[in-house]
């Protein structure tokens, strides 16, 4: 009698275990499964924007670059630094310091790019630009660090983003337009 209880026993468990893995692996696979965030970069404080100043090395340029992650797990990111460069000419780096993107959220990281106006205003196509009142810029960030899921589950990561800024002047403003597309590598 005993036996045939303890065979009843481990069954009834490994048919308990069969089920428990196979919903972790459901969930592991659809709701865990790491999605793109979704990055914009919006400059700040263009009213006093220059881009032209002879006496000036750098011009400083304001960024906010705003992520919207849509996973259920954590981005603990490294410090690091966003390059802009201007018609394949690296113009300006930005450096972003350590931070946490919380899961399902958006997040905003305020930096300064600081733009090489020489370098800028030696492109052979810097004076038909400004002529035609368009800039545009492409940058690049790459984000190391780790992913945090139930504060349990820990794997490496980096969030690649690639953005074409375009800049439209005119007589009264800045339009500025800007499109990326982000990457996450585990």
């Amino acid at each position: 009698m005993a036996r045939k209880g303890l065979r009843i026993c481990m069954v009834v468990c490994c048919v308990l275990i069969i089920v428990v893995t196979i919903i972790l692996v459901t969930i592991s696979l659809t709701i865990l499964k790491p999605k793109d965030p979704d990055v914009s970069i919006h400059p700040f404080g263009l009213d006093n924007f220059q881009i032209i100043q002879p006496n000036a090395t750098t011009v400083p340029l304001g960024l906010v670059i705003t992520i919207v992650n849509p996973n259920y797990g954590r981005f603990k990111y490294r410090n690091c630094t966003g390059y802009l460069s201007y018609h394949g000419a690296m113009i300006a780096e930005a450096k972003l310091v350590t931070g946490i993107v919380p899961a399902r959220s958006t997040f905003n990281i305020t930096t300064i790019a600081g733009i090489m106006n020489q370098k800028l205003m030696d492109d052979t196509q810097f004076w038909s630009d400004a002529e035609a009142g368009t800039f545009n810029f492409k940058t690049k960030i790459a984000l190391p660090g780790k992913v945090i899921m139930l504060k349990i589950f820990k794997k490496k990561a980096t969030v690649q983003v690639a953005c074409d800024l375009s800049f439209k002047l005119k007589l009264t403003s800045i339009i500025v337009h800007s499109s990326c597309i982000s990457k996450i590598k585990l």
